[in-house]
């Protein structure tokens, strides 16, 4: 079995595939304690490895390996940036500095599509990548994302305080809001499709249509509606995380 860790900002997504590369487990944790007190439940675990990509500190992600290895007794392979890998040309100027979860996107929705894509990751920031039919990664774009707008009006404006729950009932339409929570959560709700729908329109100024849409992130559900043709796949950084870190 072969464990596989996206170590995001906010969240630890891992999941597990058996020796036929099926996924038999998964989930998203806060902390090492709970990815452990998951992991420790899986009926019939017996981990063999692991590859992971962290946007985190060398220091909590080097301590996140070392408990995998005095826990299971397993190394872990981390993804690392490349300048080519996969027939993908990076296309930052620096190619270290491009977020290694963008970078595995992009391998992974260039071999997926084997054409012209536009990768949208929509999660607590929310990145934009093009890539060419060449292979060439054009560059990007980085926002705020929904949860990082509504955080930042909640502190930084002192009347604006609600729930989770009332921000839930405020999405189920977007007509002008008649409260303070409506009007906050479906401002934040069509600033991000605001920007899904112009780098929808710079795609189409680069490839006409010959590209496809790869849509992942917690939020991508939200914009589903607005972009038809996307293909939205949840796992798209562990598709890349494979081709980055191949095991035997």
């Amino acid at each position: 079995m072969i464990l596989e860790l996206d170590c995001g900002n906010s969240f630890i997504k891992w999941r597990v595939l058996d020796a036929q590369s099926i996924v038999v487990g998964g989930g998203v944790v806060g902390s090492s304690e709970e990815l452990l007190t998951d992991l420790f439940a899986l009926p019939g675990l017996a981990l063999r490895a692991a590859r992971l990509v962290s946007v985190r500190s060398d220091e909590e992600t080097s301590a996140l390996t070392e408990l995998l290895l005095e826990r299971f007794g397993i190394a872990s392979l981390c993804a690392r940036s490349a300048e080519v890998l996969a027939g993908v040309r990076n296309g930052y100027s620096d190619y270290q500095r491009l977020g290694l979860d963008r970078w595995l996107a992009i391998l992974a929705a260039y071999k997926l599509a084997g054409k012209a894509c536009l990768v949208l990751d929509l999660g607590t920031a929310v990145t934009s990548d093009f890539v060419g039919a060449d292979g060439g990664h054009l560059g990007g774009f980085i926002c705020p994302g929904v949860p990082l707008m509504r955080n930042q009006l909640r502190t930084h404006t002192r009347r604006i305080r609600y729930d989770d729950d009332a921000a839930e009932r405020a999405l189920q339409k977007l007509s002008p809001g008649r409260s303070t929570v409506e009007a906050v959560e479906r401002g934040c709700s069509l600033m991000l499709r605001g920007f899904v729908q112009t780098q929808l329109e710079l795609a189409r100024e680069y490839w006409g249509d010959s590209f496809e849409v790869f849509l992942t992130g917690g939020d991508a559900g939200s914009v589903e509606e607005i972009l038809p043709v996307a293909r939205v796949m949840p796992d798209l950084i562990f598709i890349g995380l494979a081709i980055a870190c191949p095991l035997p």
